[in-house]
Parts: structure tokens; sequence; C-alpha cells
């Protein structure tokens, strides 16, 4: 697994200015409080606290005697020097004691100053830190080897002094050039680095100058050489030690002494590599013999680990669940990911969160060469950055239901982490929106690290409701919350979707009363308002429907009141003096098909069923009632199935016979006479009627005293005028309906309009007298037409039927269709059927309109005038109704009245 390898950390927050002209500032010197230094082998470490470092732009500059040189990542990395920050803003600064600007007392004592300055944005001033340290340090080897983040350092011991106790006597790879000697007057050259040759492996040669110009690092100190190469230059190489690639540079230093010409091989090799992340432990892998240092074999004296520069002891690596051990090939360093020591970071790749986590390890090494017992000490210092990682925050729903709140915990995010806002299913609100609206809550945790508390009323708009069962509420409330990676700015978002359900539906109920002829029923509404439908009998309460029944309603109730007679009302029983009705209410929610109440209300109504009268008539009142649903009251009759009712509709049939007719029986019973009757259906004429129902049979009886006195006064007086009959008037309703089919069953009802139908396919209308049942009266069409309007006489119009017989000037000709007597049709002559193909009015080619209206002007007459004018045209035999010449009209002098009718509309779909 490929690692990335932080090496050069210059830049804390925002990008050191270097080399860049700063307007004037005022400079604001403070104490160092939040500021530390620590000796740590051969660096000096400095640590800015967040506090102070956390929002600025960081300058560093090494103290040079009086002067102050901005360190440039270029200088830093020649010189000695490097630098790392964290997310919090922590900020570590490393000086090599053998730095370029380091006091350096005989390689003993070492004084370091260095100034801090740190940029405030958009403000003048300046906080500058003046930071000085003074390290002591001895134990240096005889070759001192340390990668450290941006730089390879190399220093070997000259021999001018005693040498390293494990290596006394032994300067190692040190040699005196004679040829050059003779070729160069040591007297007249200043001492020190004279040239250096780099091998890659092909030799470069540089004079010092021009290894300074290219970057590199060359100084004596007083007893050691030292050489400096920043990583991935051009005089370094790559190279693969036991599996590990391994950054090398290899050169040879020319200087000179007061003994002449003397020419050092120093070389370093630094690991860039040999990272491995698996089941959260990074596991680092250092050659345990690294070939390129190696002329011989060596003996390990010293091995240590450590973090951030600083040793650890077994105790502190136990501690903190780190390892240090070796193989026949490797050292090898695990740590797991989350310790302590490192940090973890925010990133946002295609807008999904990761996680990277990174900690610096250092390895140290003391070994002796066993052919020249020359020591080398090798340290590495080597920040890790793992892979990124995606990372899922754990999503905790506490929502009690019972609460009536939504409660969703998300978390943990990093402290680099900021929620923008949330989108609910009405739209996006801002993290500020979400708060005003008491919905948020950001709890942090000592550590920087942050959760989000999220509570939603499952009142608010914003959460969706449902309900599974009558009385059971869902409430569900889907969530996208936005984050921002800070400072990149970086976006990532997280979907989810909470749910709860709660049995908090109350559902509507219903009370009533009746009168002595009315039911008064009040519905009262539910936690949900009027969700529901109501039913009456089997018919849907409409809005005509309540009008006539006087619905009221208040927001929170409904009220009805209606008549017992009512056809929504189911008769029970009835009696001589009363009739037992009931009404049944159903409240039921129509998306779900969900009966929500059912209600029924029976009650006794007052209703004579049988009157006597001294003259001997008899008049009885029969009841349809709800045990014989099949029932026709027209087709009930007395004993004498001759005697039939005087009058019926669909609930009552109405009798009225003399005592000595239509079967009558007579009992005496005393001083008593019993008249009795039965009024029973007639089952030759019975249909639609089911085998399993009840025969229907009503006795009526009424009781006479024989023998009674009375008075009786008898007043004559002549007759003034001769009684005559007066003529009544009254009213006939006409309607024209439009069929589903031939059939003539189903009707299109109001609501269906306007009615779609296809070009050319037949639409059939009926036209009906309503409430009569006169079969001496017939229904005529007189003439009907169609137009693009409602108006019945706009233009342009075509005729359909004319003078009562179809138009011959269509094509397609208009069809009358025979009516028979069924259920619903009693009197045939009161009906009138025709169909006629759908057309559609056209000009210059082009369809006028894709709508038609349908009028007709219908006359009702008398049958009993038998003139032979008064009926239909009677086309299918061939013979049609007197024709008037142009101009004139028919004359019905058996006419009635006149109505005229009208349909509509019909659209019109035309097939392509």
């Amino acid at each position: 697994m490929k690692i990335h390898l932080s090496f050069v950390l210059w830049i804390l927050m925002a990008v050191v200015v270097a080399g860049q002209a700063k307007p004037h500032r005022k400079t604001n010197n403070q104490p160092n409080a939040d500021i530390k230094s620590d000796c740590a082998g051969s660096h000096m470490t400095l640590t800015v606290d967040e506090v102070l470092a956390v929002g600025n732009q960081l300058e560093i500059e090494a103290t040079n005697g009086s002067e102050h040189i901005l360190l440039t990542p270029g200088l830093a990395a020649k010189c000695g020097y490097s630098m790392e920050s964290d997310p919090w803003g922590n900020t570590r600064i490393y000086t090599s004691l053998m730095g370029c600007y380091v006091d350096n007392t005989d390689d003993t004592f070492f004084n370091i100053g260095l100034r801090l300055k740190m940029y405030s944005d958009g403000t003048s001033d300046v906080v500058t830190r003046d930071v000085t340290k003074t390290c002591s340090y001895s134990a240096w080897a005889s070759q001192e080897i340390v990668c450290d983040r941006n730089y390879m350092e190399i220093s070997k011991d000259l021999g001018q002094r005693d040498a390293s106790p494990h290596t006394k006597g032994h300067a190692g790879n040190i040699k005196d050039d004679l040829t050059n000697n003779a070729m160069l007057n040591v007297n007249d050259t200043a001492y020190g680095i004279w040239k250096m040759t780099f091998y890659t492996p092909e030799p470069t040669v540089m004079m010092l100058d021009e290894v300074h110009e290219a970057g590199y690092g060359a100084m004596t100190s007083p007893n050691r050489l030292v050489v400096r190469s920043p990583y991935n230059t051009a005089q370094t190489y790559s190279e693969d030690v036991a599996g590990v690639p391994m950054e090398v540079v290899k050169v040879g230093t020319y200087f000179t002494t007061p003994q002449g010409l003397r020419i050092v091989d120093l070389i370093a090799a630094c690991p860039i590599g040999g990272v491995t992340v698996n089941d959260g432990t990074i596991s680092w892998n250092i050659p345990r013999y690294i070939t390129p240092l190696l002329t011989g074999r060596v003996k390990i004296l010293e091995m240590h680990m450590g973090i951030n520069g600083k040793r650890l002891d077994k105790a502190q690596r136990a501690s903190r669940g780190y390892t240090l051990s070796s193989t026949e090939y490797h050292l090898v360093i695990e740590l797991p990911i989350g310790s302590p020591d490192g940090y973890f970071k925010s990133h946002a790749p295609d807008y999904q969160y990761h996680l990277s986590y990174t900690v610096e390890p250092m390895l140290e090494l003391l070994w002796i060469a066993k052919d020249t017992q020359s020591d080398t000490r090798y340290k590495v210092l080597f920040p890790i950055t793992t892979p990124l990682m995606p990372w899922y925050p754990d999503i905790a729903d506490e929502t009690i239901p019972e609460e009536g709140v939504f409660k969703v915990k998300f978390g943990t995010l990093l402290h680099d982490v900021n929620l923008v806002n949330i989108t609910f299913s009405t739209g996006v609100l801002s993290a500020a929106e979400c708060n005003a609206k008491g919905f948020l809550q950001e709890q942090k945790y000592s550590n920087g690290s942050k959760v989000y508390l999220l509570q939603v009323p499952f009142s608010d708009d914003v959460v969706l409701k449902h309900n599974p069962d009558p009385l059971l509420t869902a409430y569900f409330l889907p969530l996208t919350y936005g984050f921002m990676v800070m400072p990149e700015e970086t976006p990532f978002s997280y979907s989810l979707a909470v749910d709860a359900s709660l049995n908090d539906v109350v559902l509507p109920s219903v009370f009533g009363t009746c009168d002595d002829a009315t039911f008064f029923i009040t519905v009262k509404y539910g936690s949900q308002g009027r969700n529901f439908e109501t039913m009456l009998g089997t018919q849907m309460l409409t809005p005509e429907l309540g009008r006539v029944y006087g619905q009221t309603e208040n927001g929170t109730h409904l009220s009805l009141s209606l008549p017992y007679t009512s056809l929504d009302v189911a008769f029970e029983l009835f009696d001589t003096a009363s009739v037992k009705a009931r009404l049944d209410v159903l409240l039921w929610e129509p998306i779900n098909n969900w009966s929500l109440r059912e209600f029924s209300l029976a009650c006794n109504f007052p209703l004579t069923t049988t009157k006597c009268y001294s003259n001997g008539t008899m008049t009885a009142l029969s009841v349809k009632l709800e045990s014989v649903p099949n029932l026709v009251p027209h087709q009930l009759t007395l004993r004498d199935k001759s005697c039939k009712p005087y009058f019926s509709d669909d609930r009552f049939a109405h009798f009225s016979f003399n005592v000595n007719a239509c079967g009558t029986s007579r009992v005496f019973f005393g001083n008593y006479l019993l008249y009795e009757n039965d009024i029973s259906l007639d089952y030759s004429a019975k249909a639609f009627t089911s085998p399993v129902e009840p025969d229907f049979r009503h006795t009526v009886s009424c009781y006479y005293l024989v023998n009674d006195m009375a008075t009786l006064e008898f007043d004559n007086k002549p007759l003034v005028n001769i009684p005559s009959a007066e003529i009544g008037t009254g009213q006939l309703m006409v309607e024209m309906r439009l069929a589903l089919d031939e059939s003539y069953e189903l009707f299109y009802q109001a609501q269906d309009y306007p009615v779609q139908k296809y070009l050319r396919q037949p639409a059939y209308f009926e036209v009906a007298l309503l409430h009569s049942a006169n079969p001496q009266l017939e229904l005529i069409l007189d003439n009907c037409w169609a137009t693009l309007q409602e108006e019945r006489t706009s233009l342009p119009r075509w005729d359909i039927i004319v003078d009562g017989c179809e138009n011959l000037e269509d094509r397609y000709i208009t069809i009358f269709h025979p009516v028979v007597s069924d259920q619903r049709v009693v009197v045939p002559s009161l009906f009138k059927r025709f169909s006629v193909k759908v057309f559609s009015f056209v000009k210059d080619k082009e369809v006028l309109q894709d709508e038609i209206y349908v009028h007709c002007d219908a006359v009702i007459c008398d049958l009993n005038a038998g003139n032979g004018v008064c009926s239909q045209c009677r086309g299918s035999t061939g013979v049609r109704q007197p024709v008037a010449a142009k101009g004139q009209r028919v004359q019905r002098s058996t006419t009635l009245h006149k109505w005229q009718i009208s349909s509509g509309p019909v659209r019109i779909n035309f097939l392509k």
C-alpha cells in the first residue's frame, strides 16, 4: 500500500511568505509562555502552542549574531531546519545542532536562536517571539546520519580530537590525497572544503560555491565535516534495499587542512517507503542492514524507537501499544492507528467523508563496523500519513415515540468539519436556521471532536406522516446533512432517514337522536380533521345531498337532519300506529378504504297504516321493509288480485277498498264485526326476487260496532250551483341522459362530463318523463340537434332528429332504440332512446372544436286523442310522419306540454 510521506511541512494554516516584502507593521513582543524548547540528542525541538499559531501566517528567522535570516523551505533543507504542524495549529520546529546558524563551541555546546513572526489576517500587527536555547551534546559517533523530514544529513568526525569511546583511534574513510597535495599549494589555499564529487553513480564534480547554489549544505565544525542534501535532487538516486525504497546521496569531499589535502567519503541512505497499513495497524519496515552504508559486517549496539524526535522507553511504548521488533532482514515498528501521538485529518474526495491518520515515529540505531571499529549513529524521523480511510459516523436514533420528538445523534466528527445545512423534505435549512428553530445542538468533546443532536417534533412540517392503519400514525424524517471540511472548504454530505410509529389517532365519532319525524345526526371529527367520507345507508353524502339534509359544519362537527321517509333510511318493522326506521351511518377513509366508524340509530315514528271509515271504506298503507329488498310496492294486491294500490312508489303502497269487496272477510265477535284482508305479493307478477326472500303478507282489519245508537241531524238546502270539476295544474319533468352503452342500464353522472368519445363512436341518449306512471301519455322527440356551444340557439348546428324522424341528410343516420318494460321502466311510452355516431364540426377541413352539445325539443301527447299524429317516426317500417311544407311545421294538436332539454359536452378523441 502506498503511503504519503510528508517530508516538507513548512506551512502552518497559510503559506509562509518567503522573500516577499511586507507592509510596515507594529511589532508586539510578548513573553514566551506558549513556546517550549527541548534538547533531544543532536536536535533542538521548539513547540509552538496552537493558541499562538492558529489562524496566523508564521515566518521563522534564524538568528546569526545580530542578523535574522528568513528560513525559506530551500534554505531550511540546506541548513538543517524542519517544521511540522497538526490541524489544531500545534507546531514543532526542529533544528540540527550542526545547523548553519548554530553557535557551536567545540561540538559540545550549541547556542540556537530563532525569531518567530505571526501575522494575523486582516491586521497590521505582527506578534514576534525571540527564542534562544543552549544545548549540550557530546555523544557524537564517528559518523552520524540523520534522515529528517526535508533533508538528509551526514556528519563525520575528522579525527582532530579523541575518537568515540566505541571507536577510539579510528577516524575511518578519511585519507590524504598526495597527488592533489603536489598539485595544490596548501600554503596558498584557505583551509576548508575545496570541492565535492557526487556519485549518481556517475561522478559529478562541484566546487563549494556550486554545491551551495545547487541547494546542498556543506560545512565543517571544529571537529566534524557536515554535508546536507534535500530529497529528490539531481545528485541523489533511489535504491531498493531489502524491498524498501531508499534515497541515497554519495559524495566525496575534498578539504584542506594544515597537514594537506584530505578526502572524506560520505554516504547517506534514507527510507522513503516500507510502510503498510492493515487492520488498524501501521507497520514500518526498515532494512536491518542498510547495504549502501556498509562495507562489511556490523554489530548493532543500540536500537531505540521514538515519537516526534524523542526516544520512548519500553514502558512508554507498551502503554501506547507500540512495538519494535526485528526479523532476518528488517526492523519493524508497529503503531496502532489512533494512538495519542498522532492525529486524524478529515478529507472529502468525491463528496465522501474520509479520514487520514498522521504520526511521526523515529528510529535510532548505533552500530559498529567489525573491520574498522568505526561506529555510526543512524536516526530517521519519518512522518507517516495513512491512505484515506472511509469513515462512517455513528447515527444514534434516540427517539422515544411517546415524547413526539425525533432525536437523532450524528457523530463523531473531527474538529475540522463544520455542519453547513440540513436538507429536509420541505427544503434546505442552514445550520443557523436549524438552531433558530430549536432543532440543532452541537456537543463538543475535550479532544475537539463533536456530535450533532437533532430534535424535530413530529408535528413539524418537515416530518412526513401517513397512517398504515386507522389508529396508527407513521412518522418519517428524511435528512441530508451538508458538511464542509476546513480549511480546504471541501463539501460532503450524509443522507439518512428515521421513522417512528405512534397510536395517536383519535377516530371520528357519531351520535344522534330522533323526534316524531326526523333523525338528527352529529359527527365529531377526530384528531385528523375531516379525513373521511360519510355514507348514509347506501348513499354517499355529497354536497348536493348535504343541502337536502340541512348539513351544517363548524370545523369540528358535522350535523344532518334526515326525515325518516328519506330513501337512505331502512324500515325494519311497522304496525297500525308506527314504523320502526333505522339510519346507518358509515365513516370511511377513501384513500385506504378503511371503515373508521359504524353507527346505527333506530327509532319508532308515528305512522297510521290502517283507517276505518263509517261508510264501509278501509284505507291501508303497506311499507316496504328491509327484510324484503326486492319487493316492488306496486305489485302488491289484496286477496282479490285485481285490487291493486291506487298509489305506490318505491317504498309505499296505498290501498282503498270497500269492506264488502276485494276478498275482505268478516267475522262477528259479540257486538263487533271484524273485517280483514291481506296485502301480499302477486307472485304471478313478481320479478327479480330472491328464492330465499321471505313471503310478504300484511293483514289489515277494521272493527265495527254492530248495534249502536246515534243521533243524526239532517238539513236540506237547495243547491245554488251545480258542482263541477276544476282544471288542475302541475309540473312534469323531462330529462335527457347519456348511457354508457346500448343496454341503457348505466348512465354518466354530472361529474363525468365532459364525456370522452372517439370519432364515429355511438353515443346512446335516453329522454324520459319523470314522476309519472300514466300509461295514457307518450313522450315524443320533436327535434334534436348538436352545437359547438352550450347555448342551444348557437351556430353552427347540425340536425339529428327533424320533426320526430331521423335526419336523412346525415351520412350516419340516427337510430331509434325500442323501450321495453323492466324494473326501472314501468311505462315504456314515457321513454325515448336513440343513438348517433359522434362527429365534429369542420370548416375548411379544419376541426373547429373537439366538443359538442346535444339539444332536444320534447312533447307530451295524450294517447286518448286517437288521431295517430302523436307518435315517434316509424322509420323502421318505412313509414314517416307527415312532413310540413318548407317553412312550416307539423302541428300536434294533442300536445300537452313542450320541453327543451340538453346534454353535454361530449369531448371527441381523434384517432391518429
